[in-house]
């Protein structure tokens, strides 16, 4: 397991949500947040979102940590993408915990479970 945590975007829409479970929300909300670059953008690129639905994204990414997608993100993106089927967002979070040695904080566990070396936490499963 990695020396912190990344969470992913569907975990951070969880948590706005408030459609975590009781454990998966005291873990999520115990955690220094960091997110990626990738996360940043798939939250704030919802298409028509309003002022008022944005508010509570911008607060949240305004408390967090963006790990930036840089050299060493994209090598390990390459290298994901060129063993296995996988979206290109998906693969540049999981290179980015890779990279950072962070565990994976994800609802969808199983998008990400063959990549090699990457931690999984299912916040809804604890």
């Amino acid at each position: 397991m990695g020396q912190g945590f990344l969470v992913d975007t569907n975990a951070v829409i969880d948590t706005l949500n408030n459609s975590l479970p009781p454990n998966g929300r005291v873990f999520v909300a115990s955690l220094p947040v960091l997110i990626s670059e990738i996360t940043h953008i798939e939250l704030l690129g919802w298409p028509n979102a309003s002022p008022l639905q944005l508010a509570p994204v911008n607060n949240f990414i305004s408390h967090a940590t963006l790990l930036s997608i840089d050299r060493a993100v994209v090598l390990k993106t390459i290298e994901i993408r060129q063993t296995q089927k996988i979206k290109l967002g998906d693969a540049i979070i999981a290179a980015t915990a890779l990279i950072h040695n962070l565990t994976l904080i994800t609802r969808n566990t199983e998008d990400f479970s063959f990549i090699q070396g990457l931690s999984l936490i299912n916040p809804h499963s604890l």
